[in-house]
């Protein structure tokens, strides 16, 4: 059973797992909880610090605080499963979460704030307001409504001279507002017309190679 825990702490921290040394604050666990929902799921390891190193937890406590977590800071609440670890007369706590059909998932901060997260790597990064919105409308039993217009021609013809574009820059080259914006690539992408990328630095967006041009000039 323990060489089972070694293995998986060997792999470090990694896009599926995190590590917490103990837990102090139910809202910065729903952070992690939540990100891991949006995302592809993944598993937290209670009482391993971040170099590996297994330091324990009272596992009780531990529990109760992350329940608050699931259910009170996390909104819609997130299902999780837990196991636990006997080694090195220690216990680790392993919470496992499943990615969600319910996303998007929101943590509450400490100023009260929901917010949603994704899990980039090792590391929970706050979601960029076309992937929530991209969430939302999967969920939603509402179609894509839109007219291939000059703005929504003009993001073509931009990707297809540039690799990319980011939100802000396609907002300013296209001189429409933020909510157009928002509008035509969060179709584009649910259409995987265009492609997201978030990483740590940022979130772009790019032309799918595959996609049809003529496919949009039904929508004219």
């Amino acid at each position: 059973m323990s060489y089972s825990l070694y293995k998986l702490i060997q792999e470090g921290e990694h896009q599926q797992q995190d590590f917490k040394f103990c837990i102090n604050d139910s809202k910065k666990i729903a952070k992690s909880l939540v990100a891991f929902a949006n995302t592809d799921g993944g598993r937290l390891l209670l009482g391993v610090k971040d170099n590996g190193k297994i330091a324990g937890i009272s596992s009780d406590e531990e529990f109760y605080m992350i329940e608050a977590a699931a259910k009170i800071y996390s909104n819609p609440p997130i299902v999780f499963s837990t196991q636990q670890w006997q080694v090195e007369g220690k216990t680790v706590l392993e919470i496992q979460i499943e990615p969600s059909e319910e996303k998007p998932h929101y943590a509450k901060d400490e100023n009260g704030k929901w917010l949603a997260y994704q899990r980039i790597d090792d590391q929970n990064i706050l979601a960029h307001k076309i992937k929530i919105n991209v969430w939302k409308k999967k969920n939603s039993a509402e179609g894509i409504y839109f007219t291939y217009s000059e703005s929504e021609k003009f993001l073509i013809d931009y990707l297809q001279k540039y690799p990319s574009v980011t939100f802000s820059r396609f907002m300013r080259e296209a001189h429409i507002s933020r909510r157009k914006a928002e509008e035509i690539l969060t179709n584009f992408v649910l259409m995987e017309i265009v492609l997201m990328k978030t990483e740590k630095e940022g979130t772009s967006f790019r032309l799918n190679k595959m996609f049809d041009e003529n496919v949009l000039k039904r929508f004219t």
